[in-house]
This record gives C-alpha cells, structure tokens and sequence, in this order.
C-alpha cells in the first residue's frame, strides 16, 4: 500500500494526517523512523513499514475498505472474543468504527491512541459496559496495546487476539520458532517441537510459546520478532492454497507471501471484575 498515494482531509500534525481510502477513514503517519496506515474502522493496522525495509504488514490485495465487512490482512483487533466462541466470529470490535482519541509524537516516533465504547449496537451484540483502547506506537517497531476496562457493575469475561499479519517473501522458505511444546488444532491437543514449516495449511494455537517468537523470513533475507504480553497462546495461520482459493478477499495464491503469528487469549479467560482492565498487547520488530 502507498501511503503517499492516498487523498488528505485533514492535517493533525507535522507526521499525522487523516486520509480517506474507498469507504473508510484512515490515519496516516508518515515520520522519519516509519510510516504506517491506520483505519478508524476496526482501529485496524494496515500498514508499518520502518524506513529503509519492506512493510512488515500484508495485505490482501482484494480487501474490501468499504466499512461494511472486516478487512482481510494487517492486524484486525479479535474482540471481547477470539474464533467462534459466539457470534460474530472474532467479535464485534473488528468491525466497529472507534474513535481517534489522542495523538502524540516526537524523535522517536508517534503514538495514536483509538478508543471504542458500549452502545445500543453493541449491547445488541454482547450486553455488558466495556471501555476498549487500542495505543498504537509506530517507530523502529511497531507496539499494539488492546486495554479492556469492564466499566460495569458485574464481572465479564473476555478473549480476544491481535490477528497479525505478516508480509514475507516466501511461505515456503519461512520459518516460526520459540512456539513451546505444545499446540492445538481442531480442538487437539499435540506435541510440538517448537518450530514449524509450511508446506501446507497450518491452523494451531500455541499455549507454551516463549514471549517472544522468531520468524525467518528467508524470501526477503530478514528476521522479524513477535513479543507478547497478556496473552495465553500464540495463534499461526497459513491458509494454504485451497482455502485462499475459496476465500473471495483473498487471491488465489495470498498464502505465499503472509504468515499470521497472533498475541491471543484464546479461550475468554480473562475474568474483569468492576472497573478491572486488562492489556494484550505485541510488539513487531524487523532485523
């Protein structure tokens, strides 16, 4: 995606400005360390690219940006659930229109703040109060903070997952490592060996993975790290052919070039008495 290419409405800042792409509002930041895209539609990545390297984010070249379904690609916000623990898949926040809520920046690079709050909609969806934040801190890396508040009067339960994902050169020269000893797939339970290869669809949540997970990315010669905090599992994706075929955002041979490595708390775990918050958050590094 070329950010340049995108029409201005507003100008915030010396690196911030707000942009329009087919039918969504956009935040584009533009600074010496990086340049990065963000929707208000999802407070959804769609872009990070330090300077001097490749965009560290795919995206699928048939997104839709009209704000009428989630976007394929970057790094969609799975929230208050991940999967399809309950109905919509991956929950509502993904597709939810947040609010820009404050934008700070200096040499080191610029911090963007969205935030999305319960409404009639919302509750027609999942009736609790909730305060969700996303801070976004775009420079030499890219850190993503999802904060949760319970803003109501009983305890909720929440999951979720920053979906992310990666653009590399080749899926079949990729390898993630650091993902611990074991995984689940289809609801079972397996050993793992820690690492793992593609050379067909892969679909595992890790539930031992270190904090930080490696991927070697040899298609573009280059090392990007995942580091996670408040998660449970490490999520992997990779559709594969068949299932890129079938998908109508996606083009028939997307999966070459994206690997998904997910901070996730995959099962609603997470208990939020009154007032409580809590953060899943991760930080993606390119060397």
């Amino acid at each position: 995606m070329d950010v340049n290419q995108l029409p201005t409405t507003a100008v915030l800042s010396d690196y911030v400005t707000v942009c329009e792409l087919d039918g969504i509002k956009v935040l584009r930041v533009i600074h010496p360390k990086a340049t990065a895209t963000i929707s208000l539609f999802g407070a959804h990545v769609l872009s990070f690219q330090p300077s001097g390297k490749k965009d560290v984010i795919w995206m699928s070249e048939k997104a839709d940006f009209s704000g009428n379904k989630a976007i394929r690609g970057g790094i969609p916000v799975c929230w208050p659930w991940f999967g399809k623990a309950a109905e919509p898949s991956h929950g509502f926040a993904r597709s939810s229109e947040w609010t820009l809520n404050e934008h700070r920046e200096n040499e080191n690079g610029v911090i963007i703040s969205l935030t999305l709050a319960d409404s009639p909609d919302t509750h027609d969806v999942w009736p609790h109060a909730f305060h969700a934040e996303i801070i976004m801190e775009v420079g030499d890396t890219l850190k993503v903070g999802l904060v949760s508040t319970n803003t109501g009067n009983t305890p909720i339960l929440v999951g979720g997952a920053l979906h992310t994902y990666l653009n590399i050169g080749d899926i079949s020269k990729t390898t993630v490592s650091q993902l611990g000893n074991e995984y689940i797939a289809a609801g079972v339970r397996h050993p793992s060996g820690g690492n793992t290869e593609f050379d067909q669809e892969v679909d595992r949540i890790y539930t031992h993975a270190e904090e930080t997970v490696v991927v070697e990315d040899l298609g573009y010669q280059r090392r990007l790290t995942v580091t996670n905090h408040g998660h449970n599992a490490v999520v992997v994706w990779n559709p594969w052919k068949d299932l890129s075929i079938s998908m109508g955002d996606m083009a028939d041979n997307s999966y070459e070039t994206m690997v998904c490595v997910e901070s996730a708390v995959h099962d609603r775990s997470v208990s939020l008495e009154a007032g409580d918050k809590h953060i899943l958050s991760t930080v993606i590094a390119c060397q």
